[in-house]
């Protein structure tokens, strides 16, 4: 019989990379010529037109609930797709977007996303200049699904195989803020400080970091979080990956909601940050660039890639132990983008 796809499928972990490697990437076989195809399993895909690399990322929406604590499906979708032509090291440009609608959906709510999704791109400065809109009968769909597609142009392609030996790791920002936030909301836990999604447009981050120099990898860590990026790069690149927890940026309010909900930050999507990975000797360098933005301003160094233990991450704790930081098997916060 054959198995079945469940909710962990496309939640952000092993499964999902599982799923989309053996079943979807292994059966497309047109491959892309003269760019980053499908196979790399990247954030995107690029195309040569000239001198020139057209950068194109797709992605899916489907968040429970649609309106929560910091932002909406609306907001989520042109941030989550620019977000995915920023860290392959594009200034995204335009957007086209599609439009699933359940029957008997409210029509101020659908106007409430569209002016949401447009007040985004225009934070992005891209133009959401296509789309298609499809209704489907009552109960066959949870309200709404917004799929947006990106395109942006990029000086050189960063790629997840850029990374190596020596190099530093940055992420731009708090760990854990957009899926804490869902999932607090959704099962009505109260915190003395509100928890909000960090949904934001990581681009003038990741500019600074270009221009600072010495980039070598780029990662938005959405579905698995932070764990789930750092395995698809150490397994990808067949490096080592150490980070520090003394070094993580967890907001209190995140570390006590987790502890409260029994889930790792580190395993928890994000919505509004970069991994960036880096030349030791230009780390700091860029820190100051990416800092220098709002969306950075509490950015930190992590960590940094090794030769020992190629294809793991390990985490040194703060009492000076060490222990592996797997993959997580699904993201413990199902339909948080």
């Amino acid at each position: 019989m054959s198995e079945e796809i469940t909710l962990a499928h496309g939640a952000g972990g092993r499964l999902m990379e599982e799923l989309i490697e053996r079943v979807i990437a292994a059966n497309i076989t047109n491959k892309n010529a003269g760019g980053v195809g499908l196979e790399a399993l990247d954030d995107g895909a690029s195309l040569r037109i000239g001198g020139s690399e057209l950068v194109i990322a797709t992605d899916a929406h489907t968040v429970s609930p649609l309106f929560f604590p910091g932002g909406d499906i609306g907001k989520l979708a042109v941030y989550g797709t620019a977000n995915d032509v920023a860290v392959m090291g594009a200034r995204p440009l335009a957007i086209a977007s599609a439009l699933v609608i359940e029957e008997g959906f409210s029509r101020d709510d659908l106007e409430r996303v569209i002016k949401s999704m447009d007040a985004a791109a225009r934070e992005c400065g891209v133009a959401i200049i296509t789309g298609d809109t499809k209704v489907v009968e009552r109960g066959k769909l949870d309200k709404l699904v917004v799929t947006t597609t990106g395109v942006g142009i990029a000086e050189k392609v960063i790629t997840d195989s850029g990374i190596e030996q020596g190099d530093a790791i940055i992420i731009t920002g708090t760990i854990g803020d957009h899926g804490t936030a869902l999932l607090a909301y959704r099962e009505g836990f109260e915190f003395e400080t509100a928890l909000e999604s960090d949904v934001a447009p990581v681009w003038p981050a990741v500019e600074r970091a270009l221009n600072a120099g010495g980039v070598k990898a780029m990662k938005d860590p959405t579905r698995g979080g932070v764990a789930s990026a750092l395995n698809e790069w150490a397994s990808k690149a067949r490096v080592g990956i150490v980070i520090r927890e003394d070094e993580l940026p967890i907001r209190e309010e995140v570390l006590s909601a987790c502890e409260l909900l029994g889930i790792d930050p580190l395993s928890v999507g994000n919505e509004g940050k970069a991994l960036i990975a880096v030349e030791r000797e230009r780390a700091e360098e860029a820190l100051s660039a990416v800092r220098s933005t709002e969306v950075g301003k509490n950015a930190a160094i992590i960590g940094e890639v090794v030769e020992e233990h190629p294809g793991r991450v390990v985490l040194e704790t703060a009492v000076g132990g060490r222990r592996i930081l797997d993959w997580p098997l699904a993201d413990p916060v199902p339909r948080i983008c």
